[in-house]
């Protein structure tokens, strides 16, 4: 079963992306590589049951079984110690990845208070975008109900290409609502 984005892809992104870019060779051409769902968690720290829910509510989310991202050094205004756990990540690609960020641009963006549009100021400059969500509870698969804390979440969509400008225009084509002007 293939995803409706990646059919769009294959059939109108990928023309468009050859006009407007001028490169004929179609693996040249940028795409998507993966999504990286995360969750920092310093509460975590003082209350390791924060990651338990914070991965139950990243595994609903993502469909598929987060990790625990430990400290890699030890700060100790923070209390952290080398080795700690503080936070959670999934990287969805292939099929989940196509799905979840057709749900991302058609119903979790337009979920937001007074939405205009994402920045287009967050690429990093080698064709990566990032958008933080502030709270997990847009999503329709996350009960109010059952939620401890309100936390946010990072999505870092990785293209393969090579300049922001390129995963701009990519972007664009596969339907993400960038702010006008």
């Amino acid at each position: 079963m293939s995803s409706r984005l990646r059919e769009k892809y294959l059939t109108e992104v990928v023309p468009q992306l050859k006009a407007n870019l001028g490169i004929n060779n179609v693996m040249r051409l940028p795409r998507l590589e993966k999504i990286v769902l995360s969750i920092g968690l310093g509460e975590a720290i003082q209350n390791p049951k924060a990651l338990e829910t914070a991965a139950g509510d990243l595994a609903i989310i993502s469909g598929q079984h987060p990790v625990t991202t430990r400290a890699k050094k030890s700060v100790a205004a923070f209390k952290l110690r080398d080795g700690m756990p503080i936070g959670m990540m999934v990287t969805l690609r292939g099929q989940r990845m196509y799905n979840f960020f057709d749900k991302l641009v058609n119903v979790i963006l337009p979920r937001f208070r007074d939405f205009r549009g994402v920045s287009a100021d967050s690429f990093d400059g080698q064709g990566n975008y990032n958008l933080g969500i502030k709270e997990q509870i847009v999503f329709p698969e996350i009960d109010y109900d059952k939620i401890d804390k309100v936390r946010g979440l990072q999505v870092t969509v990785v293209t393969t290409a090579k300049n922001d400008n390129e995963a701009e225009s990519l972007l664009k084509l596969m339907g993400m609502p960038f702010k006008k002007g």
